[in-house]
């Protein structure tokens, strides 16, 4: 375990948001081990939460069988409760949440959400308004297992809660497999959105 800054950053990296619940069904662990997998293959590092279980646990697995990179971000709380994975490529402890996520984004060229609850869900929304508000321009990725995705975000434009040219600040893929080549076509963002961040 560190707390420094990783030496060597990951040229080519995603910050991975993904759940620990082992009681969710099968199909979303299985999904996470092979994202792993699927990156690792591509030659891209994971930044993520440092977690060993659930949806976590198995994204790290996958990439580390593959020979990927890994690298975790764990509160130091959760290292006390021994929640962080131990065969990790780094594993950084920071002080409280807020500074993980912002370590996980900086150490990461793209955010890919898994699905998840509150804290999942909490990562991918600040990201995402991070981005409506010009300060996060890189691609952002939904992985949609099981239908998780479908019309949660879809519907606050419907509502008028967002524009319609805020569709365009995610994409989300069916599967795993599909995610290098929608990182490869995400749609450019510029800071020039903060024109119509409010509607």
């Amino acid at each position: 375990m560190s707390t420094a800054p990783p030496s060597a950053s990951i040229e080519r990296a995603v910050c991975v948001y993904c759940a620990s619940s082992r009681s969710a069904h099968p199909d979303y662990r299985a999904a996470a081990r092979r994202l792993g997998e699927v990156l690792a293959a591509e030659g891209v590092g994971i930044v993520y939460g440092g977690g060993a279980v659930g949806s976590m646990g198995a994204l790290a697995d996958g990439a580390l069988a593959r020979g990927g990179r890994v690298i975790g971000v764990l509160p130091r709380f959760m290292a006390d409760l021994e929640w962080g994975h131990k065969g990790l490529t780094d594993l950084q402890l920071v002080e409280d949440l807020r500074t993980r996520k912002h370590m996980m984004l900086t150490l990461s060229q793209a955010a890919i959400a898994l699905p998840g609850g509150s804290g999942t869900l909490e990562e991918l929304l600040e990201t995402i308004t991070f981005k409506r508000l010009g300060l996060y321009l890189n691609p952002i990725l939904l992985v949609n297992t099981r239908g998780f995705f479908t019309q949660v975000l879809a519907r606050a434009v419907e509502e008028r809660f967002m524009d319609q040219r805020h569709l365009l600040m995610w994409q989300v893929v069916a599967t795993p497999e599909e995610v290098p080549a929608a990182l490869a076509r995400a749609p450019a963002w510029s800071a020039e959105a903060r024109a119509f961040a409010s509607v």
